[in-house]
């Protein structure tokens, strides 16, 4: 006998909690999902959901207040300030090995 797959259900709470780890937080949906142990492929569905100003059942979202807009900014300035630091610890270290 074949089992029937059964759609599961999550709670609005729960996607939009998702998406914002990718929207706000900088994570990549892939690794996102991995994480919550969801399929990337709901992630995006909902992602896009989130984007066209739409809450997952359809309501409207709210547009981001001035806070979360810079909120926003400065934690993607604040990654790739990461980023840039890593970059510089390794040349330097590369730079001093080859003086000696």
């Amino acid at each position: 006998m074949e089992k029937k797959s059964e759609k599961r259900q999550y709670a609005m709470e729960f996607k939009l909690d998702a998406v914002r780890l990718v929207v706000d937080e900088g994570y990549s949906v892939p690794k996102a999902a991995e994480r919550l142990g969801i399929s990337a492929k709901n992630l995006y569905h909902w992602k896009r959901q989130y984007e066209a100003g739409k809450l997952i059942s359809g309501m409207k979202r709210a547009q981001p207040t001035v806070e979360e807009a810079e909120l926003r900014r400065l934690r993607e300035e604040n990654r790739q300030l990461k980023l840039e630091t890593e970059i510089l610890k390794k040349a330097s270290a590369y730079f001093a090995k080859h003086i000696k």
